[in-house]
């Protein structure tokens, strides 16, 4: 989406609503004041996750959680890794943030495993999924807002958090690119004499 661009849903917004939706639409990154600090962290969790173990890597999930908040002098939040995501109305739910109610802390929840085959999720999605489930609560602590909406900046929030960690895991080299065959040599075409020369 375009910058300043508005989901529809703004409009229906109340006049209070649409100030703090306009205050997250103007934040567009998280500033994490050491990223390669956190690279080990991010590698243990993608160890963690290709090992399939929920145990393991909800671990893994609050240990790298927990050095992003810290980086960013923010209370921690804790991170619940469940089994095999639910499906709703809208499809499957790949992560949840609940805010603090009834006397409860607030809490993250993101699932490793498909709805249809349970397999484990490919590491990229479940860190994505869990840099938006803390990009919502970087909205109440770090940045004050009073409530956290989907915004491009929201959205541009979550991809930077998301493409900062991954860099911590290198992409796999491209094999190299096998050489075309070479193309078969057409024959020249025949050419017809006249019989007589050239009159």
């Amino acid at each position: 989406m375009e910058p300043g661009k508005r989901f529809g849903y703004y409009a229906r917004l109340s006049a209070k609503d649409k100030r703090i939706y306009r205050k997250s639409d103007a934040i567009t990154a998280v500033p994490l004041p050491d990223v390669e600090a956190l690279f080990p962290l991010v590698q243990a969790l993608a160890a963690a996750l290709a090992a399939g173990k929920r145990p393991t890597v909800a671990k893994a999930a609050n240990a790298l959680g927990e050095a992003v908040f810290a980086q960013l002098a923010v209370t921690p939040v804790r991170v619940r890794v469940r089994e095999v995501r639910p499906n709703s109305e809208h499809g499957q739910l790949y992560g949840l943030y609940t805010f603090a109610h009834e006397g409860k802390p607030p809490e993250i929840e993101v699932w490793m495993r498909t709805a249809a085959h349970k397999r484990t999720v490919k590491f990229p999605t479940f860190l994505r999924t869990l840099a938006h489930e803390m990009a919502h609560y970087l909205d109440l602590t770090l940045f004050e807002l009073e409530n956290s909406f989907h915004t491009v900046g929201f959205f541009r929030r979550e991809s930077s958090l998301t493409r900062t960690l991954l860099a911590a895991i290198p992409r796999p080299a491209r094999p190299p690119r096998e050489p075309r065959p070479p193309r078969p040599v057409k024959p020249p075409k025949p050419v017809q004499l006249s019989l007589f020369g050239d009159l």
